[in-house]
């Protein structure tokens, strides 16, 4: 009973002929119910924020950029709002930057010092300015810089960052950006060049127009792709600084391993308050249809109130079940959450698509679980049935998403109170029908069927039973050897035949994986088996050079 199509009736066998709500409907009722309450009615339990539960560095700096961005940390936000103003000569007077610019000075004396942004040999007399490649002032600012808790002059003062280059050049770019630099540079250079024609034809300059020249012939040298060169070298580092300092940090892995398993009980408390809804829903349904007709408004309401405590009851008698939901709750929402905060690394997440992240993982881990483990003895077909039909309600429930997010983006949406409560009726609507559409189609499609059939006939040829089955032929196969044997003490031979369907008994009664599991390990200490591996088996099978040796 862990995905959609395992809580329907599997003797359930409708005919084409018959009305579709009368024979299907009560079937998938369940199912569609389980999608939409959980999916919907219950994901207030579940808040998503736009570009997920954790900073990034991408996200912070969409603050002030992407009206709906926030910080997810008040800490984090605290740290940039009363970070220092920005002071020049703390980062031009730093011991870095005068060490830098004094080995320039020594190269630029020995006619070696190479312009960074023209690619020149410098002469010895030029008058040169150390670049911070990536502006001091950006840096210092930087939402990402903060979050990483690195110190600004550290970061503008590396010798990535800092690059010689003609002062003409260096204080025409003051704090701009590379490529708004260059995008005026060029915008520019007609006139630029107009000029210094003009300048070059005049018998003789004054030392305004002279200085004037120099100035726009050193503008003229600089090669635009070297500048990007070197800005891209220095920006990479950078940003490879400040990932490697905050995606490493004990912050970051606190702040993701706490919305994890936040997100993780709120999806498990969704997934475990919906069976229980289901299962109340159930109850009082058959509650009412067993009134007979006649009956009053009291006779009514006293039939739900039967039926929610029958329902509730019904829940509590079926606590495996509501802790197993809960577990695939958990481990969906923390999967959601992980892949969420991944990807906020690289780009901003919205609302509706963490939604879609969620929704994507709890189907998988219910058709994995199915797949995988197949806790309903499934025959290996049905299995497969089962997992495409968890895996087809859970694309519905995206489907749903998507138009909600449409809707959304309305004139309806905007309508105060009942604009909200339209998207998602429409959302919830569209999964709902999408969902009994396929299901119907798995279930009643002659085509879906005969592949079901065949390769249930071909897992049986090829003797692919259950693990019960299996180990009840071990018990049997034992129990004829041992009656071959004249030889064998009878006495002896009846008790351990005795102790050999003892066993088999405890594993055809086995509820779990789990309690078949605990039975084979009594099972090896009985009879004295020796397991086939050392110490705990999932390290033991994760190292190559070991093997499994059955004696």
């Amino acid at each position: 009973m862990d995905g959609f199509i395992s809580e329907l009736n599997r003797d359930f066998s409708p005919k084409p002929e018959e009305n579709v709500f009368t024979s299907i409907w009560n079937e998938y009722e369940r199912v569609i119910l389980q999608s939409l309450i959980t999916s919907f009615g219950l994901d207030f339990l579940v808040q998503d924020q736009h570009g997920g539960d954790v900073d990034t560095i991408h996200n912070v700096r969409e603050i002030g950029k992407d009206p709906n961005m926030r910080y997810k940390n008040k800490k984090n936000a605290e740290a940039y709002a009363n970070r220092e103003q920005y002071d020049t000569r703390k980062y031009h007077q730093d011991k870095r930057y005068i060490e830098i610019n004094r080995k320039a000075s020594e190269s630029k004396k020995n006619g070696t010092l190479e312009d960074a942004y023209t690619g020149k040999t410098v002469a010895r007399n030029a008058k040169m300015d150390l670049d911070h490649v990536v502006s001091a002032k950006e840096i210092h600012n930087d939402p990402g810089r903060i979050l990483a808790g690195l110190e600004g002059t550290d970061l503008a003062n590396s010798e990535n960052n800092l690059k010689s280059t003609d002062r003409s050049i260096n204080r025409s770019m003051q704090d701009k950006n590379i490529e708004d630099y260059l995008q005026k540079w060029e915008a520019n250079r007609p006139q630029r060049q107009e000029r210094i024609n003009e300048l070059k034809i005049k018998d003789s300059l004054s030392d305004k127009e002279r200085k004037e020249l120099t100035k726009l012939e050193k503008l003229e040298q600089i090669d635009p792709e070297k500048m990007r060169s070197e800005n891209k070298k220095a920006r990479i580092a950078y940003e490879r600084k400040l990932a490697g300092t905050y995606y490493t940090s004990s912050k970051f892995l606190k702040d993701t391993t706490i919305a994890m398993g936040k997100r993780g009980a709120e999806m498990g408390l969704r997934q475990a308050i919906g069976f229980v809804f289901i299962e109340i829903w159930t109850a009082v349904k058959e509650e009412i249809k067993s009134l007979s007709s006649g009956k009053n408004l009291k006779d009514m309401l006293e039939a739900v109130a039967a039926g929610v405590k029958r329902g509730m009851e019904n829940a509590k008698a079926k606590y495996r079940e509501f802790l197993a939901k809960f577990r695939e709750g958990f481990l969906a929402g923390a999967l959601a959450s992980l892949t969420t905060t991944i990807c906020n690394i690289f780009f901003t997440t919205a609302k509706n698509l963490v939604k879609c992240i969620r929704q994507i993982y709890a189907s998988v881990i219910q058709a994995g679980k199915v797949l995988l483990f197949n806790p309903d003895n499934l025959s290996f077909g049905d299995r497969m049935k089962t997992t495409i039909t968890i895996l087809a309600t859970g694309a519905s429930v995206l489907v749903g998403s998507a138009v909600g997010e449409l809707m959304s983006k309305t004139p309806i949406a905007t309508i105060p109170e009942v604009g909200p409560v339209i998207v998602t009726f429409c959302s919830s609507l569209v999964s709902g029908l999408l969902s009994c559409t396929l299901l119907i189609f798995l279930d009643r499609s002659k085509f879906i069927n005969d592949i079901i059939n065949g390769l249930n006939e071909l897992s049986s040829l090829n003797g692919l039973q259950t693990v019960v089955d299996n180990y009840r032929e071990i018990a049997d196969a034992f129990e004829r050897l041992a009656a071959k044997l004249e030889s064998f003490d009878i006495e002896k031979f009846r008790a351990e035949t005795e102790e050999y369907s003892k066993i088999a008994t405890k594993i055809g009664n086995a509820g779990s994986e789990q309690e078949l599991n605990n039975i084979l390990h009594s099972a090896y200490k009985i009879f004295n088996i020796k397991i086939p591996w050392k110490g705990d088996f999932d390290s033991f099978m994760g190292n190559k050079s070991n093997h499994l040796v059955f004696e």
